[in-house]
């Protein structure tokens, strides 16, 4: 018999903002020890360099990471011109230099074919398989990788400051599954300098911001937040408390009103039920929110 995970089933969200250093999963282990939590996760890795907005989700939450890994996310970062190098970062090895440094002009222009919907192909150090293999794997071992193109949405990408003329520090929003570290590699193939992301910051993520995030040093259950926010972006079905009661127990309910996918019921109070869909009038439950998940 499997061994129970020692903690508290306490649910709800805390928003780190995370160092330079530790890996996703060393903050999410260090945030369930502080809170002694029974069960936790993230909703969007972010490199160990990195620093920034890390969701981390407690017991009853984790059922709603799915729609903030869908949420559109926010990154500030450098790119560094004149260089690639082997991890599309800093902390790789150089491969190519080059003299020429574009103008801001120049670099204005090219960030139009970076936005909208666009295929990025993911750094060959990155967790995306390849025949089976995690990318990074095969990189680390001295392979050749080559992940294929993805598509990406790319809703915003700017050029914020250009402190010298190595560097130029951008801000860009986009949607699930984006690498800070292409879009710097393939802007500078693009400008035939070369670059890489000399640093990155995520700045916001789903309906959180750098005001709502908290340091990872000292957090505890006061900074716990509902579970309920993470849904916010998705179209909400106010129930009653029978229907609740239905949906908990996998059953369908009717609902009046136009069909609904991705949707979440709340129950009186506005407490999360179900994650759900409205078909034809009739509601159905995906995955269910036990009783008491709000924020403790």
């Amino acid at each position: 018999m499997a061994r129970r995970r020692k903690g508290d089933d306490i649910s709800g969200w805390v928003v780190i903002d995370k160092p330079a250093g530790p890996s996703s999963n060393a903050v999410v282990g260090a945030v369930r020890r502080a809170l002694d939590a029974r069960k936790a996760g993230h909703a969007g890795t972010l490199d160990p360099a990195a620093t920034g907005l890390l969701a981390v989700a407690l017991g009853e939450a984790t059922k709603t990471v799915p729609a903030l890994m869908n949420a559109p996310k926010t990154y500030r970062f450098a790119v560094r011109l004149g260089a690639a190098t082997t991890t599309d970062d800093a902390e790789g090895e150089v491969t190519a230099t080059s003299a020429a440094r574009p103008g801001d002009a120049a670099i204005r222009a090219a960030l139009p074919a970076l936005t909208g919907e666009v295929m990025q192909a993911p750094p060959a150090f990155s967790a995306v398989k390849v025949d089976g293999r995690r990318a990074y794997a095969v990189a680390r071992a001295g392979g050749e990788v080559a992940p294929a193109p993805r598509p990406l949405t790319v809703h915003a990408l700017t050029l914020e400051e250009r402190p010298d003329p190595d560097t130029a520090i951008l801000s860009m929003t986009c949607g699930k599954g984006g690498y800070v570290r292409a879009v710097a590699r393939d802007l500078g193939a693009m400008l035939g300098c070369h670059g890489h992301a000399l640093w990155l910051r995520r700045t916001a993520t789903g309906p959180w911001a750098e005001g709502d995030a908290v340091p990872l040093a000292g957090v505890g259950r006061a900074d716990l937040r509902p579970l309920e926010e993470a849904l916010a972006g998705r179209p909400r079905i106010d129930v009653d408390e029978a229907a609740a009661a239905a949906l908990r127990h996998g059953r369908p309910v009717p609902s009046p009103g136009p069909d609904v996918h991705g949707g979440w019921a709340a129950g009186p109070g506005g407490s999360a039920v179900a994650l759900v869909r409205r078909e034809h009038g009739v509601l159905h439950a995906g995955r269910v929110i036990a009783p008491g998940g709000a924020a403790a």
